[in-house]
Order: structure tokens, then sequence, then C-alpha cells
């Protein structure tokens, strides 16, 4: 008698163990809305960013298969790796870049600096913000039209 009591009980306790269990999103499903597409700069240190700068738009770019990203900064190209983690956690490295000088490089400069400092990113209604803990969004774009 107590044996069956005993495996009733652990079941029990399972069954409701279980019940409580929540889906956590993978790595992939978080960085799946991110990876392979084109965003438009919008928004750096909370000032608006123009849709073009030296007649270039600013934007970024993370490819997922190589775990490179690409951006335009309005002047030069500036191009390095990435990393995820969990928690929707980013890492860019030290990227090279092409060495042109513009009239208007300070898009370029604080975009660079986002870069150093981001270690995290939200989406939300289709705008991408790459943020540093505790801080207002560093930087902000919204995906460009294909």
């Amino acid at each position: 008698m107590d044996r069956k009591f005993l495996s009733a009980a652990i079941i029990l306790v399972l069954l409701i163990m279980g019940c409580g269990t929540q889906m956590v999103p993978t790595l992939a499903d978080q960085s799946a809305d991110i990876l392979d597409k084109k965003w438009q700069l919008i928004e750096l240190n909370g000032n608006p960013v123009a849709e073009e700068i030296n007649g270039k738009t600013p934007g970024l770019e993370l490819l997922g298969k190589d775990k490179r990203y690409i951006a335009v900064t309005g002047c030069n190209g500036v191009g390095g790796e990435f990393e995820l983690a969990g928690n929707n956690g980013i890492r860019f490295s030290a990227g090279v870049s092409t060495m042109m000088a513009c009239e208007d490089m300070s898009v370029e400069y604080g975009l660079r600096d986002v870069f150093g400092k981001a270690d995290n990113f939200t989406i939300s209604e289709g705008v991408l913000s790459l943020n540093k803990a505790k801080m207002a969004p560093l930087a902000r774009f919204k995906l460009m039209e294909k």
C-alpha cells in the first residue's frame, strides 16, 4: 500500500511540475528576427539620423552564416564579427573600415562607439535597438525594404 501511495505522489508531483514548465525561446528563435536583414539607422544616442548622409543610407546587416556584420556609416563601410548570447545578448568585435574622409563624420564616430558598447538587443514593432544594460538604446534601426 505504501508503494502505491509513494508512486502516485511522485507521478502527481511530476505532473504538477510539468504543467508549470514554460517553453523558453532558443537563441535561434531570438536571433532569427535580426539576422540576414538590412536595417536602416534611424536614431543614434537618442537623436534622429537623416535618411541619407553624404549620399549614403546608414545601416547595418548581420550575416548569420558567417557571424559578420556590415555597416554603412554615411561615409565609410565598417565590418567585423559579432556574437549572440542568451537573453538577446550581442557583442561586436572591433571592425575594419574604409578610410575616406567625409564632410559629416558624426554618425560614423557614433556608430563605431555603439559597436564597442552594445551588449544586448531588442526588437519592438519592427525596430531593432542596440542597447547597453540599464541605459537608453544606443542606436535604433528600422527594417529596410528589399
